[in-house]
């Protein structure tokens, strides 16, 4: 199984790729925390580090995929996400909905036996990916900015068990991963979850010629959803695009018109906020979940 270990810092097809996959193939994405290790204890804070692009949110890759072509969709199958026993939050002056009055602070958090420790609460772990995507078209966008080739997306449903679609939008679809969460809520509100190193597990095969315009996640078993994940400098934005991708793809899967597709979209479909904690400058990125139709074709595929 092929080890992928080298990282880069911006989602771009410059990229050159650390490793070429078959369809059909597993490797393991060796990830740093978000902060590139940096914050070695709770006396360094976000305030000591140099907090640019090039050494915040490292994703391992980018991998390219044989046989994915512009137009065709990425699939990734989450088969396991392992984390260190260690992981780190920590708070800055600038982000979050309680910035004002916040100070620089590092918490340490210790992993033990599936299990978070924070100041004698604990809790399960639920190990997500923060940063997954493949190379947009044009442009080089930090790995900590989000956008419809995915990126940081800080959906907590990226996690063990579940399948995302990337649409690829340059020869190969150049995947790569990181900022991987212990656990993180929904709106990830100060700014972090519990960050940390891991190794994720991973499948990759590929859906020729489908049109998709944002990532999609599939979840499964009695529950299982549809999300698209979309995002954009403000909400109303982010859910438009998202309600809009999720009304092209119900029309054609149910032969629905637009205004039943959107009254069933009002009455089954749920909005969740991935990430928003401005006032910090990346973007706010939400999904749109909705129930599988066992009676219509897959939404994807």
């Amino acid at each position: 199984m092929q080890i992928i270990e080298d990282k880069v810092y911006a989602f771009s097809k410059d990229n050159p790729p650390c490793y070429t996959a078959r369809p059909g193939e597993v490797m393991v994405f060796k990830s740093l925390d978000c902060f590139s290790g940096r914050l070695t204890d709770k006396t360094v804070t976000m305030r000591d580090m140099d907090f640019s692009y090039n050494i915040t949110n490292p994703a391992a890759g980018p991998v390219y995929v044989e046989g994915a072509e512009v137009g065709d969709v990425l699939v990734v199958d989450i088969y396991d996400i392992q984390v260190a026993d260690e992981g780190t939050i920590a708070t800055d002056d600038h982000c979050g909905p309680l910035f004002e009055g916040t100070e620089y602070r590092t918490k340490k958090i210790k992993i033990e036996d599936g299990m978070a420790d924070f100041n004698g609460v604990r809790f399960p772990i639920n190990p997500m990916i923060g940063v997954i995507g493949t190379a947009p078209a044009e442009g080089a966008p930090a790995d900590g900015f989000v956008g419809n080739y995915g990126g940081n997306m800080d959906n907590k449903l990226i996690t063990k068990g579940t399948r995302l679609y990337f649409p690829v939008r340059v020869p190969g679809a150049l995947l790569q991963m990181g900022d991987v969460h212990a656990t993180m809520g929904d709106a990830e509100l100060c700014g972090t979850g519990i960050e940390i190193a891991a190794e994720i597990t991973v499948r990759v095969s590929v859906l020729k010629n489908f049109e998709l315009h944002w990532p999609v996640l599939e979840t499964f078993g009695p529950a299982g959803r549809w999300y698209v994940n979309a995002s954009a400098q403000e909400y109303n934005e982010a859910l438009v695009c998202a309600s809009k991708e999720m009304q092209r793809l119900l029309m054609a899967i149910t032969g629905w018109d637009a205004i039943d597709t959107y009254m069933y979209m009002s009455v089954q479909s749920d909005v969740e906020i991935s990430q928003g904690c401005k006032p910090c400058e990346v973007q706010l990125s939400l999904r749109i979940g909705t129930p599988k139709l066992p009676q219509f074709p897959p939404l994807v595929g």
